[in-house]
């Protein structure tokens, strides 16, 4: 059996990684593309969104719902998302169905219809979609604390899109982008499973080797780091407080990502990067939650660092019954990021939070759609090694890292504190 991953270019630029793993008969392809709401410009927030919606809507060859049917009926699924840094679409079948899977990738990225009524009728899926986040406490938040922690590089904007730019785009601006993005030099092919790598290749060159285009690039703003603590509150309905320290975390290809991995796994118990399924581990050992949850100072701790292209953000998110003290988490969570900062870990607590690292991590990765998952989402981040030495890079980690990175990326005076008060509740 061939695990390793293998890397295919065709002269247009497309990139294919495979990898055979025949211990089931099943394979998953994953079609990435980079674009995301990294790409987008001021006034067309959410478009990338909005886009992969279309791709659902139909080619003159794969009519709207005929590939639903036809891929349920053959004992598969699909789906697609979109993230700050990419969109991806991709199709997990029993291995002997492929080939459909294979057609419909290479149709849409060329010819799908952006049919202007399914565009209208879509604009008010994607308009409810928002609709309801505005609901959601953390969403309120989470928002308008990346609006504090970004002045000008797009990942100031979430992924769905300002309402105003909902309302006003138009099926154009959609196409445009499309056309613009949706070509192979943008994209990454990543193929986990039951198949011949060879022949899989061979496929991809008839299907893709034709097709065109380089997409032109979007310039990003960078941002400055934060300079001064910042805060941000928000009022809403609701029965508990939600509160939030968010820092500028590394990029996914610099060294200090994994230590930060290790130090969220330290303080707030091991985070997932992985989008399907996989184990969990409980937090309890960690010690925010040993300071703060067990003392019923708060009902929950996380913690959430993500692997994306440029600098993006690390947060510790607390939920809080009304009546408790914010002052007093703040004060018990700066006291515990001062003592990893002062060297006050002990070998065995950053032996055990590399191991839960590793374990999320591995929980992640131990089925098929997850390994074409991991693939492309590498590629897209980084290169496709990424993953590969993802383990060796934790446990390379060292206790000397941690207490710099902790002083580095964890400085009280250079994040954004976040609050969301229930109407009922003034939090003291």
């Amino acid at each position: 059996m061939n695990t390793e991953i293998n890397i295919h270019r065709l002269e247009n630029g497309l990139t294919i990684l495979t990898k055979e793993m025949h211990h089931v008969a099943l394979t998953s392809q994953w079609v990435w593309y980079r674009v995301g709401s990294r790409n987008e410009l001021q006034g067309s927030t959410g478009i990338s969104h909005w886009v992969e919606h279309m791709q659902f809507k139909g080619t003159p060859r794969f009519p709207i719902q005929a590939l639903d049917h036809a891929i349920s009926r053959d004992g598969g699924f699909w789906n697609a998302m979109t993230y700050m840094d990419w969109t991806a679409y991709f199709e997990t079948m029993p291995s002997n169905k492929m080939d459909i899977a294979l057609e419909l990738e290479a149709d849409r990225m060329v010819n799908s219809l952006f049919d202007p009524d399914e565009t209208e009728r879509e604009r008010q899926v994607v308009i409810s979609e928002r609709e309801g986040n505005e609901n959601e406490p953390m969403f309120k938040l989470g928002e308008a604390v990346r609006k504090a922690a970004f002045i000008n590089h797009p990942y100031r904007h979430e992924v769905i899109g300002e309402m105003d730019d909902l309302r006003h785009l138009t099926r154009d601006d959609l196409y445009k982008h499309y056309r613009r993005h949706y070509a192979p030099f943008n994209a990454v092919i990543a193929i986990a499973g039951d198949f011949d790598a060879q022949s899989a290749v061979k496929k991809y060159a008839s299907l893709y080797g034709g097709l065109t285009g380089e997409p032109a690039q979007v310039q990003v703003n960078d941002d400055d780091p934060i300079a001064s603590e910042r805060h941000v509150e928000i009022k809403g309905p609701g029965d508990a407080i939600y509160l939030q320290f968010t820092y500028r975390a590394p990029a996914a290809n610099q060294d200090d990502f994994y230590t930060l991995m290790v130090l969220d796994s330290l303080l707030t118990g091991p985070s997932s990067l992985a989008m399907f399924g996989g184990g969990s581990i409980s937090n309890k050992t960690s010690r925010l939650y040993q300071k703060i949850v067990e003392k019923d100072l708060a009902a929950s701790v996380s913690g959430s660092l993500q692997a994306t292209i440029d600098p993006y953000l690390y947060e510790l998110m607390f939920i809080l019954s009304p009546g408790q003290s914010i002052e007093k988490v703040r004060g018990l969570v700066d006291t515990e990021i001062e003592r990893v900062q002062n060297d006050l870990v002990s070998p065995n607590e950053i032996e055990r939070a590399i191991k839960q690292a590793k374990a999320m991590f591995a929980y992640g990765s131990e089925n098929i759609t997850n390994q074409a998952f991991w693939m492309g989402f590498a590629a897209m981040v980084a290169d496709h090694t990424w993953f590969d030495n993802y383990i060796h890079n934790l446990e390379a980690v060292s206790r000397e890292g941690i207490r710099k990175a902790a002083r580095k990326y964890l400085d009280p005076d250079r994040r954004v504190i976040g609050t969301y008060i229930p109407s009922s509740s003034d939090g003291k």
